[in-house]
């Protein structure tokens, strides 16, 4: 992937810079977290230099912040020392919001009813901005390394379940999301023109789901439903996938619709 579009799928929170400003935010802290997330960016152990470059962070202060987090246990030295990589450390943090989330607790066991009953992959993901993050990977005959990673990122614009989240959401709301967008292709199908997304949308609105056709991976069926909030507000989405080498568009959806619309509303409801 292009560090543009992998930049794209980084959360891009707009209310970030006005929280900065606030007499509470820790700068110090925000950086750390800065040098963190530069391994959101790349596939490789990173030296000092390029956390540096890539998070925007001085190389001293990345030097220090690197010793004391690796102290810590929150970052390692690669076993072949090339460099830096994220430590075990992390791996607890991500348990906690496992097992704390409310959305993430409420929908374990409808996916697992939902993967027993239509045996493709089944995936929740979690809005953040111009993203999904998926939380939840239940995965199918068929798959690939990245396709069974928790913190697998998406963008919004192009995927099923960003049509359904953003059909849930106000016409304003939804058209600032898109012009926000880095609208980069990931498939030679991806639907990029605001006004062809916007129909999708629509679709998505009147239906209760949204089907997208090899938005993201080539010979990818996907449908999604939202999951909302207890003021009806989108905050995920449940995926079903499948390959269009062993469905039709039509069979595909016909078979699993009804399913995925009451697992979504199941969540929901919970």
């Amino acid at each position: 992937m292009s560090p543009k579009f992998l930049r794209s799928l980084q959360s891009n929170r707009p209310d970030l810079p006005e929280a900065e400003k606030d007499p509470l935010y820790v700068q110090s802290l925000g950086r750390a977290m800065q040098v963190l997330s530069a391994f959101h960016q790349t596939d490789k152990p990173l030296t000092l230099q390029e956390i540096a470059t890539i998070s925007g962070v001085g190389r001293s202060a990345v030097q220090r912040m690197v010793f004391t987090l690796r102290a810590m246990g929150y970052v390692d030295r690669d076993p072949d020392d090339r460099g830096y990589v994220p430590g075990l450390r992390i791996l607890d943090h991500t348990l906690d919001f496992q097992r704390l989330n409310p959305v993430v607790v409420k929908a374990a066991p409808v996916l697992l009813e939902l993967r027993r009953m239509a045996r493709e992959r089944i995936d929740l993901s979690l809005w953040d901005d111009l993203r999904l993050v998926y939380a939840s990977r239940l995965q199918s005959k068929r798959e690939i390394l990245s396709s069974t990673l928790i913190g697998h990122k998406v963008p919004l614009f192009c995927t099923s379940g960003g049509w359904t989240i953003l059909a849930h959401l106000t016409d304003a709301e939804a058209d600032a999301l898109l012009t926000r967008s880095d609208r980069t292709q990931c498939t030679p199908k991806t639907i990029t023109d605001i006004k062809q997304l916007k129909r999708e949308i629509a679709k998505a609105r009147e239906k209760g789901y949204a089907v997208a056709h090899e938005q993201i991976l080539s010979g990818e069926i996907a449908m999604a439903a939202a999951i909302l909030d207890a003021n009806r507000r989108p905050v995920a989405a449940i995926h079903l996938a499948a390959s269009l080498a062993e469905w039709s568009p039509e069979e595909f959806e016909k078979q699993f619709a009804p399913l995925i619309i009451q697992a979504a509303r199941t969540v929901s409801r919970a």
